[in-house]
């Protein structure tokens, strides 16, 4: 096989069609768009409308808040932090900052900071300290024989 030998598959691609390009291609004149209203025009994008009615979208109920300055956390399971403690990338002698989970790879980024919920086995004695935690993850670690400080007041599950 040379570079020169290579080929699409039959049928893989199709040669498009040239619009407008006289009576004898078939799409000539009009292109294809028929004659006259809205969209034998150019600069016509009429996604959704319904003809002067009522839009779909607009008729259906509308449901729920989002709040604008909503907080977003880097979300870690107790049962990660533990298996990074065991292969070792993580160490257990000084304390877990948001940092050190970050330097380890656990999480890509703090975002508005890094909350931690109850889910796996903890049974490291260590040392955390993060924006956010879950009561019962508090409890896991603190059962551990370990300590985890929540710096802000978001501690409630």
């Amino acid at each position: 096989m040379k570079l020169n030998d290579l080929r699409d598959n039959p049928g893989a691609t199709k040669k498009r069609q040239r619009v407008g390009r006289g009576p004898g291609s078939g799409k000539g004149k009009t292109g294809g768009r028929g004659i006259k209203g809205q969209k034998s025009r150019s600069g016509v994008a009429i996604n959704g409308y319904e003809g002067g009615q009522m839009p779909l979208y607009q008729r259906l109920p509308k449901r729920g808040f989002n709040k604008p300055n909503r907080k977003a956390f880097a979300v870690v399971n107790l049962g990660l932090i533990q298996k990074f403690i065991d292969d070792g990338k993580i160490d257990v002698k000084s304390e877990i900052t948001e940092d050190a989970l970050v330097a380890s790879g656990l999480v890509r980024r703090k975002k508005d900071g890094v909350r931690i919920l109850a889910k796996g086995d903890f049974t490291a004695k260590a040392k955390i300290a993060v924006t956010g935690a879950s009561k019962s993850a508090i409890a896991a670690v603190e059962k551990a024989g370990g300590a985890l400080t929540v710096t802000t007041v978001s501690a409630a599950e």
